[in-house]
């Protein structure tokens, strides 16, 4: 069995984290490409090295002096350097990276060399060949991945008798200039390398054992989801659900490769399984029939009216158009007989929200109504179409709570309902659904006692 194991800041934060990957690693002889992202927090009085990368950039952008944080830099790749007795020449590195900033690297270089150093301390730390994914992850033109080219590259590169360890997070375009991904994208390079090695599990190592039911911020102890399917987990996922990157689903999707969400701290909990079909194992052990809940907050909301709109032909499409033409991506598009609503992330209205408005005004609306602090709630579950009523029990008790809710959708498949709600009642409305739907009788009476 292959086996592509990735694992997230929390997991390499120090040394302590390292050798509890080498106990995972050497645990399974399946697990034979280790994707790695750069180390993150290992205290609350730590730095992400990503962050501070960040910070290096902006300092040395302004001419603004930042010898402090290339010593917290070179002191946390140091103490994880000394205390495993590794060889990686730390200084050396970490001055390259210097001296190619000082020549004018891309922001893009300097922060992917978190990822880069990581990786080579682990592999030297595992034994395992060091394969830089500017060499082998590759982006066309358009900034997209080039699957096609990745393979072949990635293939040349791997010996069958060894470990890889690979950076997570960037890759090269034509020409070698090197490309970050978004943020959380070291994800996206472990799909990528499952897809490439045809692996048959995906492992996403993180700091939590697997998908929860609720943000555990807002709810208390909620359970762990088991399985469920790559829908609902991009579903959860670009909600808000922060375990893995929307984005990586793609890449596995294709070649049916089932992820397995695990916890570094908690090697023995079998996680979260996520896979196509969920139905074989459904009539086994059905599950509850709401699978998770998450959101996010701050989006705004862009409501157009117009008398008789709805007679007339390719109205909304202009105005999609604008939002287009301005690149904003749109959340969900509620309409009504002479209405509809254009939901947007606030953050990618900034600065253009006028014009926007400007725009839409020049198709003659009777008036053009922008909103903000509204959050989108996603209540997901493969078994809520075999629950009738059920999107009106949710709204009920939301009612019942005095939460207004301001926009409503549900997939013809029923696979999620998306509510709009104000800012200030999210967590609320996550406690009042979690509490109601999801607790059992028996949890309710010891919590309320």
């Amino acid at each position: 069995m292959i086996k592509v194991a990735k694992f997230g800041g929390s997991s390499v934060a120090n040394a302590k984290q390292f050798r509890k990957i080498k106990k995972i690693i050497e645990a399974d002889a399946g697990r034979r490409f280790i994707v790695s992202s750069a180390c993150g927090k290992s205290d609350r009085e730590d730095h992400k090295v990503t962050d501070l990368l960040y910070l290096c950039h902006a300092h040395e952008q302004y001419g603004v002096p930042c010898d402090h944080l290339w010593a917290l830099l070179t002191q946390k790749y140091l103490g994880i350097r000394d205390e495993l007795g590794l060889t990686v020449d730390v200084e050396g590195q970490i001055a390259r990276i210097r001296a190619e900033v000082s020549d004018g690297a891309s922001v893009d270089y300097l922060v992917s060399r978190g990822e880069y150093l990581t990786s080579l301390c682990l592999a030297e730390f595992l034994d395992a060949d060091f394969i830089d994914a500017a060499e082998v992850i590759s982006f066309d033109y358009s900034g997209q991945v080039d699957m096609e080219q990745t393979s072949r590259l990635l293939k040349a590169r791997l010996n069958p008798g060894k470990r890889a360890v690979i950076p997570g997070f960037y890759g090269s375009m034509p020409g070698g200039l090197i490309k970050i991904m978004s943020r959380g994208g070291s994800d996206i390079t472990g799909s990528i390398v499952a897809n490439v090695v045809d692996a048959d599990v995906y492992e996403n190592w993180t700091d939590v054992p697997g998908i929860l039911v609720a943000d555990p911020r807002i709810v208390d102890n909620p359970p762990r989801v088991e399985r469920l399917t790559y829908l609902e987990l991009r579903e959860l996922s670009y909600m808000g659900a922060n375990v893995l990157h929307d984005e990586a689903i793609f890449p596995i999707h294709e070649k049916d490769i089932p992820i397995n969400i695990r916890s570094t701290n908690e090697p023995d909990n079998p996680g979260t399984m996520i896979v196509r079909d969920c139905s074989a194992e459904d009539k086994k052990n059905p599950p509850h029939y709401i699978t998770g809940i998450s959101g996010r907050k701050d989006f705004s909301a862009i409501t157009c009216m117009r008398s008789h709109m709805s007679t007339e032909v390719g109205v909304m499409s202009q105005a999609l158009a604008i939002f287009e033409k301005f690149k904003v991506s749109i959340e969900a598009v509620p309409a009504g007989v002479d209405t509809f609503t254009v939901i947007a992330p606030s953050n990618a209205l900034e600065g253009k929200i006028h014009e926007i408005v400007a725009e839409l005004h020049k198709l003659n609306f009777d008036s053009v109504r922008v909103e903000d602090k509204i959050a989108m709630l996603a209540i997901v579950g493969r078994g809520m179409r075999q629950r009738h009523g059920i999107s009106g029990a949710f709204f009920a008790e939301l009612g019942m709570a005095g939460i207004n809710i301001r926009t409503i959708s549900q997939t013809v498949d029923e696979l999620d309902i998306i509510i709009g709600i104000d800012n200030r009642d999210y967590e609320e409305a996550i406690r009042r659904i979690y509490n109601k739907f999801i607790l059992t009788e028996k949890e309710r009476h010891a919590a309320s006692s």
